[in-house]
């Protein structure tokens, strides 16, 4: 039997025949004829045999790379949207006539491919990346050291996988696709958390119907109620309901997912859920999406639906929430109306990233706005109508618009139900003013009246009780912060600058409570630190401790504004850092191209300088204690300010330890001396820089590397090369040619001084400070760091169990953070 590929090969020749045949005939028809024939070859799918990349191969655009059966195709293509012209590296459904059916996977959204000069390659050292004519090349997957020996391969399950392939036939997992899913879920592609690493599966929905960029709607897998949520920025909007006695979620309909069988995995390495078809014989290709306005569907139908959650209705997996607006009542829903509306109070809010949820929510949660409609032709921007600014007009050549509606349930029987609620608040109101009548007469000389005057008197006196005490605090605290350049705020403009601590401007968690970002009527951004009411801080101590942190003036320190006391209430007012924080950009694989060497250096100098400051030069020597990526902040011009002063310990200029019993930061940062035996001194705060510096050498987190062939955590990572003398292998692979090596070499061995064992071997900072600025040869080896273990001894560990205790010191402390007090 005649394979395909002859087949086609077999048509082609002949039809080569037929054109050039054609050609001296009619010129016209051949050229159309070569048009369509050239357009029904590059449609063709790759055949069988064709669905890998190896070493040194590159696929060109408009070519295809097809998994064995030809159900799914990668290549770089469109987004199958009418509206939509933008081009990525995607992953395809294919039907049954060799077409494209959907996309089911894009790499990196929020970035579109040059169509006309993308190359997707893979080079011999292990690197997968896409490379452009006229831009700078996206590095897909690279490891810190040259691997052999790879091939990227498309699989039928859609999976896209980069592996290293062993000579006695076995094959280790590099990458793949399943683990950066877009808006689609397909079989065995997974939703939860991997363990090991602390990667999350879930998927994120397109910013509008024809903007493919990350969206406000995230599918994600919650482990511990074992259930699925839809989530908008960040706040549960849907919940799919526990798995039943049937093996079906609650609140989906059982007609579409009975075809399903779902995979729930929970073990030390991961929290995981995936979904198969039960009928493992069906060719049936099928998939989940979560589309730009919350809904989350299947091809059998509708799963969940996120966009008719209000906040005040349960039904249908909704969650209530309780910062509804007052002024919306249940039953309230925006419908879709054909109309002209009436612009001349519109108010615009023309914000490229504000789709159609977003427009929704904000409307929603304005008092004064009654409809909507998007700003831009791809359904960006707002436009929002005030009460009764809208004509309603009968014309499909106008745009809809959606207006808030309270739907008014019918009932027959409602004028008689009315006549009798009348009748009986009368009766009710008769017998009210009667028995009111009676009681008055019985009692008006005697106890009422007396009564009476007491509860006004004690409600009085109460009211200037009140007014007194919140006058004496704000003065009181005014008085103590004489000569310091404290602000005391007012609890009502904390409320008003953070929209009552609102959820949407929550920033992130603190040592000791939320930081929320905050205008004021100035115009002013701050961000409000609100301390937990656990805290056992009296005022007095927060008093002190504000005093303090207010005197810590330096260029890296985030700056202390002010402040606010209202009953429970301790609230910290911050500068704020538009840039966010240093894990934000330096721990993703897109985001921390944007630091390039200089910038690096110009933050381990910063943090340096401002370390030297709290332990040398400031009135009380201060140890951080918890000094980490996430706690260095970066300012419109990315330099970097210490920040979160919760943890902080104080000491006075004459103190260099102390002990104590309450062990407070997180793992994978701490000193051994202070993790094991509670031992805290400035060398604490040392061992925590040499660590966030190999850090920001390496662009991984200390304990990312979990590869068979390296040691546990970055320091051992960095000591082995160091010994070897590679230690350029330490460098982030995406400096590329931005970096100064001589920079480089100094940093990585400042950084291995400071994790040394021995605390006392440790440089001071103005001891770092010195050996990064100045560029001679330093004579100061560093000696064995702490938490290290090679991975012979970890070996034998794990089959003897019986390991000398100075040998294997501290490795029980992992990089989970300590709980904070």
């Amino acid at each position: 039997m005649r394979t395909y590929k002859s087949l086609v090969s077999s048509f082609l020749s002949r039809f080569d025949m037929i054109l050039l045949h054609v050609w001296f005939k009619t010129r016209k028809q051949a050229v159309l004829t070569y048009y369509f024939w050239v357009w029904w070859t590059t449609s063709i799918c790759v055949e069988a045999g064709n669905d890998s990349l190896k070493a040194g191969e590159r696929l060109v655009a408009k070519s295809n790379l097809c998994s064995k059966q030809g159900s799914y195709c990668l290549s770089f293509d469109g987004t199958l949207d009418s509206k939509s012209n933008y081009y990525y590296l995607v992953i395809e459904r294919m039907n049954n006539f060799g077409g494209r059916a959907s996309v089911v996977w894009m790499y990196d959204r929020n970035h579109p491919v040059d169509i006309n000069s993308a190359v997707l390659s893979l080079n011999y050292s292990g690197v997968l990346k896409i490379e452009f004519q006229y831009r700078k090349e996206i590095i897909i997957y690279s490891s810190p050291q040259p691997i052999n020996n790879t091939v990227a391969t498309m699989l039928d399950t859609g999976n896209f996988v980069l592996e290293q392939l062993h000579p006695n036939g076995t094959k280790t997992l590099l990458w793949q696709s399943f683990d950066y899913p877009a808006d689609i879920l397909i079989p065995a592609m997974k939703l939860g958390v991997n363990r090991k690493t602390g990667h999350n599966w879930s998927l994120v929905s397109w910013l509008t119907p024809s903007l493919p960029y990350l969206g406000e709607f995230s599918l994600e897998w919650d482990p511990k109620e074992e259930e699925l949520n839809i989530k908008k920025r960040g706040k549960v909007y849907w919940k799919s309901g526990k798995l039943v006695n049937n093996g079906l979620f609650d609140n989906i309909p059982a007609n579409v997912q009975q075809n399903y069988q779902y995979v729930i995995i929970s073990n030390k390495d991961e929290d995981s859920f995936s979904f198969e078809i039960k009928d493992r014989n069906s060719k049936m290709l099928t998939e989940w999406a979560l589309f730009s306005d919350g809904r989350f569907v299947s091809l059998e139908g509708e799963l969940g639906n996120a966009d008719i959650c209000y906040g005040y209705n349960s039904d249908g997996g909704c969650q209530k929430w309780e910062d509804i607006p007052t002024c919306r009542k249940p039953g309230e829903v925006f419908e879709i109306k054909i109309g002209r509306p009436n612009t001349d109070y519109a108010i615009l809010q023309d914000n490229v990233s504000y789709g159609y949820s977003d427009c929704k929510m904000s409307c929603w949660r304005n008092c004064g706005c009654n409809g909507f409609q998007e700003y831009s032709d791809n359904g960006t921007g707002c436009i929002f109508y005030p009460w009764n600014s809208t004509q309603e007009v009968d014309s499909e050549s106008v745009n809809r618009f959606y207006m808030l509606e309270k739907p008014v349930k019918s009932d027959p029987n409602h004028h008689g139900k009315r006549r009798w609620i009348w009748i009986s608040a009368a009766i009710a109101a008769a017998l009210l003013i009667m028995c009111t009548l009676i009681l008055w007469i019985a009692i008006k000389k005697h106890k009422f009246g007396l009564k009476e005057k007491k509860v006004k008197s004690k409600e009085k006196e109460m009211q200037e009780l009140a007014a007194s005490d919140e006058l004496y605090s704000i003065k009181d605290l005014e008085d103590d912060f004489k000569g310091h350049d404290i602000k005391v705020f007012t609890y009502a403009s904390i409320l008003e600058a953070t929209m009552n601590f609102s959820p949407e401007n929550k920033l992130g968690q603190g040592g000791y409570g939320p930081v929320y970002k905050g205008i004021f009527a100035s115009g002013q951004e701050v961000a409000v630190k609100r301390l937990s009411k656990t805290s056992r801080q009296g005022i007095i101590e927060f008093k002190n401790e504000l005093v303090l942190i207010c005197e810590l003036q330096h260029t890296n320190l985030v700056q202390l504004l002010g402040c606010c006391i209202h009953e429970e209430e301790r609230i910290l007012i911050y500068e704020y850092m538009p840039n966010k924080s240093l894990d934000f950009y330096l721990f993703d694989s897109t985001k921390r191209k944007l630091l390039d060497w200089k910038k690096r250096f110009s933050i381990i100098e910063g943090i340096s300088q401002a370390l030297l400051y709290l332990h040398k030069y400031s009135r009380l020597k201060i140890i951080h204690r918890d000094l980490k990526a996430s706690n260095i902040l970066l300012d419109e011009n990315m330099n970097p300010k210490i920040s979160d002063f919760g943890m902080a310990r104080m000491f006075t200029q004459q103190e260099s330890t102390i002990n104590t019993k309450r062990i407070v930061g997180t793992y994978g940062y701490m000193s051994p001396e202070y993790a094991m035996e509670g031992i805290c001194s400035s060398k604490s705060d040392v061992y925590s820089f040499g660590v966030l510096l190999l850090e920001i050498v390496c662009g991984r987190k200390n304990n990312s590397f979990y590869d068979v062939d390296h040691p546990l955590n970055l320091i051992g990572h960095a000591w082995e090369l160091w010994n070897d003398g590679e230690y350029m292998q330490l460098m982030d692979p995406l400096l590329s040619d931005s970096f100064v090596p001589d920079e480089v070499k100094r940093c990585i061995h400042v950084g291995l001084l400071c994790v040394q064992q021995n605390a006392n071997d440790r440089p001071t900072m103005s001891d770092v400070i010195s050996m990064l600025t100045n560029k001679y040869e330093h004579v100061t080896l560093p000696t064995k760091p702490a938490f290290y273990v090679r991975r012979d001894i970890l070996d034998e560990e794990r089959t003897s169990k019986a390991l000398d205790t100075d040998t294997y010191s501290t490795t029980a402390i992992s990089s989970s953070e300590v709980e904070r007090q």
